[in-house]
């Protein structure tokens, strides 16, 4: 069997790398360049150490995963015009989760991400994923819609999670890529149930 490498890229023009340690200044001024996301959540700009706390640092040991994957789409500069957080295997085997999928904010409108993410959606299936699990941040409406649009379900609601200088609600969602419902997830995966408040 043969080891697994970042998804190709959909598009001519991009190719996809994996993020380590060496690029660091790459990913911050990626981060620095397109602040939307940070000044959404966050609500201050991204600072000094977020590519290399992104880079450096995994889901808590307890939670149990198998590889968390950065990657990135550059243009022909070598420039990042995209990236994704992917970690395989989390809370339960065949369960992916998506932390982070940003694109610059340039590029809004013109389906770049629908394009890219179509594409990591069925690299992530074809690597074994019968499961997509992410949250997101309730309020953030271009987030919403676009996660809603590509068929993720809401398993709950978390209230009260801290994002820098900020607290919000998160929307933990769900898809599935085997044809399974939402109470078999909730089964593998019992921390998503939903929460009487």
């Amino acid at each position: 069997m043969t080891a697994l490498t970042v998804p190709p890229s959909p598009l001519p023009h991009l190719r996809t790398i994996e993020l380590t340690p060496e690029h660091e200044p790459l990913l911050q001024r990626f981060f620095e360049a397109n602040p939307e996301y940070y000044l959404i959540c966050n609500g201050e700009p991204p600072g000094p150490t977020e590519a290399h706390d992104e880079i450096a640092n995994d889901p808590p040991a307890e939670w149990g995963f198998t590889r968390k994957w950065l990657i990135a789409w550059l243009d022909g500069a070598g420039d990042m015009v995209a990236m994704a957080n992917v970690v395989s295997d989390l809370l339960a085997p065949r369960v992916w989760h998506i932390g982070y999928f940003l694109v610059a904010t340039s590029t809004y409108g013109a389906g770049l991400s629908r394009t890219l993410y179509a594409s990591l959606e069925r690299w992530m299936h074809d690597a074994g994923a019968d499961w997509l699990r992410l949250g997101v941040i309730v309020g953030n409406s271009r987030a919403e819609r676009f996660w809603a649009a590509r068929g993720f379900i809401e398993t709950r609601t978390r209230h009260g999670v801290a994002y820098g200088r900020l607290t919000h609600s998160l929307s933990v969602r769900v898809k599935p890529l085997e044809g399974g419902t939402v109470a078999d997830y909730l089964a593998l995966v019992p921390r998503d149930q939903p929460a009487v408040e």
